[in-house]
């Protein structure tokens, strides 16, 4: 029997290694979102009518673990073996999550957490730096990044279904030890599977340099500046429907909780419509179109609802169910169009061996983004924001503003002709580091060298040439 040939979006299922990391992926995220289920009734328990303190500080400290760590462990991850330390760093997660039911104190669950998503910025930016050096294939690694955001979209709306039906027969800290079992399943599929060899980083091994090469790095390339101010509008837009959809639904329309729960459905399902259509359009040239015509449909779409909601009268259910569903829809087309397409901006900015420093820059700096627009959406979201302002929807307005600052940013530092061949030249420098000999590493030997690569003092001779341009220790600034 002849066997059909999977095409399009689940192309790259075919790999076996990337199908793997997929399921471990996708298995550690559920197990996630039933934690935060949880998390939100333990506070409850422990807390009572101070729930949202503790969970609002719980995210806070969440946001700053990802910030603070990420760029220190994607700084010196290259010199560790990554199958190993994904592994560990799983199965460090599941022992963390395992002792939140028996925690006695409410500081111990900020310990745990911090500690836990210490674990968690270590690992996603090394997890996601793996995937381009098995899916090599431009297509392949476009629909896998589609793929990815499907995952976290499928998530998002699965996992509280799951939750309710498992807490139907379970005491709501058994799903503490459900994500514990779903991290160790992550980790026996890691187990499991033999990574690519990672290629020989040539950057110095001096720790200091190290340890914010990536972010360095990152701030020095221009389209990835374009990527972080993008990343304003995305955690502009997201803040508000994270924090304001219940606000809005339930306060000022009278909409029910499942009402509500359908507004964050209507945005998910716009962001996986998206993540469905864009490896069939995404060009090689077109992340620049297509990112930044998601944050104009974000900033847009903000300023269209914050016009609307301040003629639409309080209290009318129909007309805010309506209008919520399609903004909410646009608002998540628009996130997908701008985050999906960053892993490639990542991949074509970075040698292979200098991903995982990379890819932990966008994950701190994009989530420093969200560590500041969520408090922000939550204040505008308020009675007293709204006072001071004189204003019913500065949400929306105040929201707008900064997605449409990020938009202007991209816009200002995104070349139009973003090319990849870059003509520049290279000063006479005397150095060592793991080097293959070519044009520009051409010397003599005295015979105590070794195979390559290999390490020893050698003098690189002025030359100009042209190349795909990174930042790395050979080029330290991007040529004007």
């Amino acid at each position: 029997m002849s066997s059909v040939k999977t095409i399009g979006l689940f192309h790259p299922l075919q790999n076996r290694l990337y199908r793997k990391l997929l399921a471990a992926q996708i298995i550690a995220l559920v197990g996630t979102g039933l934690t935060s289920v949880a998390l939100a009734l333990l506070a409850y328990e422990m807390a009572g009518e101070d729930a949202s303190f503790v969970l609002g500080t719980v995210f806070a400290l969440k946001m700053i673990a990802y910030v603070c760590i990420a760029p220190f462990v994607g700084g010196i991850a290259h010199r560790l073996p990554r199958r190993s330390l994904l592994i560990a760093l799983d199965v460090l997660r599941a022992v963390l999550v395992c002792c939140l039911p028996w925690i006695e104190a409410i500081w111990q669950i900020y310990i745990l957490i911090f500690l836990l998503n210490s674990a968690s910025a270590a690992f996603t930016p090394l997890f996601q730096a793996c995937i381009p050096d098995i899916l090599k294939d431009e297509k392949d690694y476009t629909q896998a990044l589609s793929l990815s955001r499907l995952a976290y979209d499928i998530e998002a709306l699965s996992s509280p279904v799951l939750a309710i039906l498992l807490l139907g027969f379970m005491a709501f800290d058994s799903l503490f030890l459900l994500n514990g079992i779903a991290f160790l399943l992550s980790a026996s599929l890691l187990i499991s599977l033999t990574l690519p060899k990672a290629a020989m980083s040539e950057r110095s091994r001096r720790l200091g340099e190290n340890l914010l090469f990536g972010v360095r790095s990152y701030f020095k390339t221009p389209r990835l500046r374009a990527l972080f101010a993008l990343g304003w509008s995305v955690a502009a837009a997201s803040s508000m429907i994270l924090v304001n959809t219940v606000i809005l639904a339930q306060d000022r329309f009278g909409l029910g909780q499942s009402d509500t729960a359908l507004m964050y459905g209507a945005a998910g399902a716009g962001s996986m419509v998206t993540a469905l259509l864009l490896p069939k359009v995404l060009g090689e040239d077109r992340d620049r179109l297509f990112m930044i015509g998601g944050a104009m449909l974000l900033t847009c779409t903000l300023v269209f609802g914050g016009g609307l909601f301040l003629v639409l009268p309080p209290g009318n259910a129909a007309l805010g169910f309506w209008s919520l569903m399609p903004l909410w829809f646009c608002l998540g087309v628009g996130l997908a169009a701008t985050q999906t397409p960053a892993g490639r901006l990542v991949r074509r900015s970075a040698k292979a061996a200098d991903r995982s420093a990379y890819f932990a820059a966008q994950f701190a700096l994009s989530h420093f983004c969200w560590l500041v627009c969520y408090p922000l959406a939550g204040w505008l979201g308020t009675q007293e924001a709204q006072r001071l302002f004189d204003l019913g929807e500065v949400a929306f307005f105040g929201m707008a503003l900064v997605a449409g600052l990020g938009l202007c940013g991209a816009l200002r530092l995104w070349p139009k002709r973003d090319h990849l061949v870059l003509s520049h030249e290279h000063k006479a420098l005397s150095h060592d580091h793991p080097h293959y000999h070519d044009a520009h590493h051409s010397h003599d030997h005295e015979g105590w060298e070794g195979p390559e690569p290999h390490v020893h003092p050698h003098r690189h001779a002025a030359i100009r040439h042209q190349h795909d341009f990174v930042i790395d220790s050979h080029h330290p600034e991007w040529p004007r």
